[in-house]
């Protein structure tokens, strides 16, 4: 009878620490800041060694690699980061997940050797593909796999069998040329489509600096915005917040901009909040496109509300975009390092008030945000760096200002862009009689529609609409 009391006394204290333990990750979960750098990712870089990169071009390689890592937080939970040197043969300089802090990764890159040799991609890529992503102990279950190829010149074996093959594995390639002997063609068999994406070319190693900033925002885009909003032709890397709170479940269809459009008249009986893990589980990149299409009418036009705003648990706003009627104002709010966690800019509009349909779009960098309403530059306002955002709390659409109220509005498109040159491809056609400065940069056509009407007995009633393509 002891001795089962004994076991079973032993037995309820494992219980208890495992509880206390799953507990105790479960709230270290919910206090980290979701970025970027926390976001989980297995990330190998693939270095041309061969002679005609020259040693010291190789050590500007090595410093450009650390400069781009130290962006990343190192660990098991977080970014894993593997490199190969190749020439005649790969050679394995840094096993994917050997170390777990960036002070040591960043030791091991700076020893790394340069080894001179023949140019053998296709050979290094396989290479990396079976011998660090294929032994990875993450598995490709729900990791990001990112392989980084640099390289100076054509490879004397073949690419695209390799690259392909790392593709069906579900690695993502980005190829980076340098100078004059690399071949676009080349690059493209390696790379990831679309290549505008993924193909890199500069003129030579000192230039690989300068795509510093634009590689790290495009190693984040892959790691926190895995899903895709069809754009045009396209496939643009975002979130389709109206997509992702169900709208069309929760709120009654109408009239959007123009005739045959559709968008949605949102009542305060709605309640458009999410849990900030389902919407972004790792947070936002760095730089983002803000986009909004809506309207609303009578006292909203006069009121101050929070368009969109992110949450912490205990309801303090992380991240919003708030309209003032009264003051004619919008206001962006973001993270920061100041003791307050937040920074807010004001910009001031008229436009956006009238009780008409408009586009809002804000141009979010690490530098500064800029507005724009109906494709017009209105203002660019700088910003502190911002930090990572906490997911435990909600993401709310149309809600009054430090309430839990919904605001009567209609909202048409929300959506955010994972790349921040989607602000040079975004336009505001769907907006009657707007004239596209993107459309005229791009040469591509608006869809312009009249509303035709009926009169009887006094009464106005949209029929149909008359549309026509105009290069605005």
């Amino acid at each position: 009878m002891g001795y089962k009391a004994t076991s079973m006394h032993c037995v309820l204290r494992c219980l208890c620490f495992m509880l206390l333990h799953l507990f105790s990750a479960a709230q270290d979960e919910d206090i980290r800041s979701k970025s970027c750098r926390t976001a989980p990712c297995d990330l190998v870089f693939i270095l041309d060694g061969s002679w005609s990169v020259e040693d010291v071009n190789f050590e500007l390689v090595k410093r450009w690699l650390v400069n781009i890592t130290t962006s990343f937080n190192i660990g098991q939970k977080f970014t894993q980061v593997g490199v190969v040197q190749y020439s005649d043969d790969p050679v394995l300089e840094i096993p994917l997940g050997k170390y777990s802090s960036n002070k040591d990764l960043i030791k091991a890159m700076e020893s790394i050797e340069y080894m001179g040799g023949n140019t053998r991609t296709g050979t290094a890529i396989k290479f990396a593909t079976d011998k660090l992503f294929g032994l990875s102990e993450r598995g490709p279950q729900g990791i990001s796999r990112i392989a980084v190829v640099l390289t100076d010149g054509k490879s004397q074996d073949e690419v695209l069998k390799a690259a392909e093959a790392a593709r069906k594995k579900g690695v993502i390639l980005f190829a980076i040329g340098v100078g004059s002997e690399t071949e676009e063609a080349e690059l493209r068999d390696i790379a990831n489509r679309p290549f505008s994406t993924y193909v890199f070319s500069v003129e030579d190693y000192k230039a690989i600096s300068k795509i510093i900033q634009v590689i790290r925002q495009k190693l984040c885009e892959e790691t926190v915005c895995p899903a895709r909003i069809s754009v045009d032709s396209r496939d643009e890397k975002g979130f389709d917040i109206l997509l992702h709170l169900n709208l069309a479940k929760k709120a009654r269809k109408t009239q959007g901009a123009y005739y045959g459009s559709r968008a949605y008249e949102v009542t305060s009986r709605d309640d458009l909040s999410a849990t900030t893990r389902t919407l972004f589980p790792d947070g936002l990149p760095p730089s983002y496109v803000f986009v909004a299409t809506l309207r609303y009418k009578g006292s909203v036009a006069i009121e101050e509300w929070d368009l969109w705003r992110v949450q912490t648990r205990d309801g303090k706003p992380q991240m919003a975009v708030t309209l003032n009627g009264m003051d004619n104002t919008v206001m962006f709010t973001t993270t920061s390092e100041a003791p307050s966690g937040t920074q807010t800019v004001t910009f001031s509009q008229q436009t956006l008030f009238d009780e008409k349909w408009h586009q809002l779009r804000l141009l979010v960098t690490e530098e500064d945000v800029t507005l724009y309403v109906d494709d017009l530059e209105i203002e660019t306002l700088s910003l502190d760096p911002p930090v990572g955002i906490f997911i435990n709390g909600k993401t709310q659409i149309g809600k009054y200002v430090k309430k839990e109220t919904t605001v009567p509005f209609e909202i048409q498109k929300l959506r955010i862009y994972c790349d921040p040159e989607q602000n040079n491809r975004e336009t505001a056609c769907e907006i009657p009689g707007v004239v596209s400065t993107n459309v005229l940069a791009h040469s591509k056509w608006c869809l312009s529609c009249i509303t035709v009407q009926s009169h009887s007995g006094g009464n106005t009633q949209a029929v149909g609409a008359v549309c026509y393509q105009q290069l605005s």
